[in-house]
């Protein structure tokens, strides 16, 4: 049974912005990188999976259940998120924002109510361990550094346990150091085979070399899906980029690497400076 299923989901803002007849499959332990140029639609996306929106067509089902007709407690049990950048708007501890995790498990819904429950705790300590936070578990989250706040998010979400992990650019404004250690600790939260997860990027060469099967999004509907080798080609990017790319293959991997993006002015020879989002490609 696949743990996620988007069948023809449309969403317009305002502006004209969106997405549009998207339609995709998430099976049970699959890493699946969402992909594409700005404004392609993969914030609106990940809105639309964390019931933010409501599709104004189709359905998005998972575990078999349509996200509109679950409650906000019932999708918390089976979707957690790490947004790009975490605030929280009190001085709680890190220990104390982690256990929040645990508040989709709270009997009746009432917070507080499984609070002191052992595997609350046990489970919030696993997380902090998992994401070697534990030595902060007495600090106030608003005395972290954005590196520290990152992990304390990614914490929090695998804590509460729920089948869908969706991620939003999560290591987009992080230094090398704490960029590894989130991977790191991504990668092997999916080895473990503990769900879905869902990661948005705009680093190609990351999520060609990760993830399971990429989505690649771009004017709002989806361009391509498959393996990272089907959809990491000059046929699929060009057109969504709409720039001359550059793709080879990792020496070690084999996994396809995109070596250089060039806009219309390099193709005639003349100088000119990548795009953040070309810088980004090429970072990792």
């Amino acid at each position: 049974m696949n743990t996620l299923q988007v069948e023809g989901v449309s969403f317009r803002y305002r502006t004209g912005r969106g997405v549009e007849d998207v339609t995709f499959r998430a099976s049970p332990g699959e890493l699946l990188g969402v992909v594409g140029p700005n404004s392609a639609g993969k914030s609106t996306l990940l809105r639309l999976l964390s019931k933010v929106l409501l599709p104004q067509q189709g359905r998005i089902l998972i575990e078999g259940h349509d996200v509109a007709a679950l409650s906000r407690m019932a999708l918390a049990r089976r979707v957690a998120v790490v947004p790009q950048e975490f605030h929280v708007a009190f001085p709680f501890r890190v220990a104390e924002v982690v256990l929040m995790g645990r508040y989709p498990h709270a009997a009746g819904g009432a917070w507080g109510a499984t609070n002191d429950d052992a595997r609350d705790r046990t489970m919030a300590q696993a997380a902090l361990k998992a994401t070697g936070t534990a030595h902060l578990a007495s600090r106030r989250v608003d005395e972290l550094s954005g590196g520290e706040r990152q992990l304390v998010s990614l914490a929090r979400a695998l804590a509460q346990e729920a089948p869908i992990l969706l991620l939003d650019e999560p290591t987009a404004h992080l230094d090398l150091r704490h960029q590894g250690i989130v991977l790191s600790i991504l990668l092997a939260h999916h080895r473990e085979g503990r769900g879905t997860t869902i990661l948005v990027s705009h680093d190609l060469n990351l999520a060609a070399e990760h993830c399971d099967r990429l989505l690649l999004l771009a004017g709002g509907r989806v361009r391509a899906v498959g393996r990272p080798e089907e959809v990491i080609t000059p046929e699929h990017l060009e057109p969504a980029y709409g720039c001359p790319v550059t793709v080879e293959r990792h020496p070690a991997s084999g996994r396809p690497r995109v070596q250089g993006i060039l806009n219309q002015r390099d193709a005639h020879g003349t100088a000119s400076q990548h795009s953040p989002e070309v810088r980004e490609a090429g970072r990792s």
